[in-house]
């Protein structure tokens, strides 16, 4: 064979070697892409699992008082805080709060006719609103607890001349002390309303501080937070007055 007619022989192999090649990557190719694919679809990942309905939750169990049995209740009896346990200090701190608060209102009614100080005014509306509101509330509370609400002016009959100093809650004023706030004007009553209020602010503190003091008083989530706001607000309230009353004998010295 001559030169030339080996070397187009070998170039004839080569390139009948190479499209072999090439033919048989074509397969291996594909089915590798079909196993990537089938790989990605079997790792998906799963959906979270649900979370059990409250429905399916363990039920509530309530233990019973001594010698009775635990029984199941709902949510809604669970939360139910009229149940928590009240003690006669919860009352009577409840209705004489009642009565002191109603008597903090009608020295404001005074207020009204009997000043032309703006700023009494705007402190006594402010007293007006608050005891009022508070008022509702606490006869609320002792209706939703199968307590007797007393009249808001029962307290005058404690209050009345000649009555012992035991039985008149702290800070409040006698009929005798009414009378006279009723029958001043200008800056006497002035003086006679802030002397009169903060002293009365003063005894709804002795009150918080007795019922605390009281053993297993206040246990009641809202008992609590009234009396603690009680305390907070008089407080604030004294300190306002106190500034107002030193201002009013400043002015009456001069």
């Amino acid at each position: 064979m001559g030169l030339l007619a080996w070397e187009a022989s070998a170039e004839s192999r080569n390139r009948r070697t190479d499209r072999a090649g090439r033919s048989a990557t074509r397969p291996l190719t594909v089915g590798m892409l079909m196993i990537v694919v089938a790989g990605c679809a079997t790792a998906r990942p799963r959906p979270p699992a649900r979370m059990a309905s409250p429905s399916a939750s363990a039920p509530l169990l309530q233990p019973g008082r001594p010698g009775e049995e635990t029984v199941a209740i709902d949510s809604r009896t669970a939360v139910d805080l009229t149940r928590v346990g009240v003690t006669q200090a919860d009352v009577r701190f409840m209705r004489g709060m009642i009565a002191h608060h109603a008597q903090a209102v009608e020295m404001v009614e005074l207020l009204k006719t009997r000043t032309r100080r703006d700023d009494l005014k705007l402190l006594a509306a402010r007293i007006e609103a608050s005891q009022r509101d508070e008022i509702a509330m606490m006869r609320g509370w002792l209706e939703a607890r199968g307590q007797d609400v007393p009249d808001s002016h029962a307290h005058h009959a404690d209050h009345a001349d000649g009555a012992p100093a035991e039985t008149l809650m702290p800070g409040m004023l006698t009929t005798a002390h009414m009378s006279e706030l009723a029958s001043a004007t200008g800056p006497a009553f002035d003086r006679l309303f802030l002397s009169g209020m903060i002293r009365h602010h003063e005894g709804a503190l002795t009150m918080v501080r007795e019922l605390f003091a009281a053993p297993g008083a206040a246990q009641d989530s809202e008992m609590f937070a009234f009396a603690s706001d009680v305390d907070a607000d008089q407080r604030m309230e004294i300190s306002r007055m106190r500034v107002l009353l030193n201002g009013l004998e400043q002015e009456l010295s001069r």
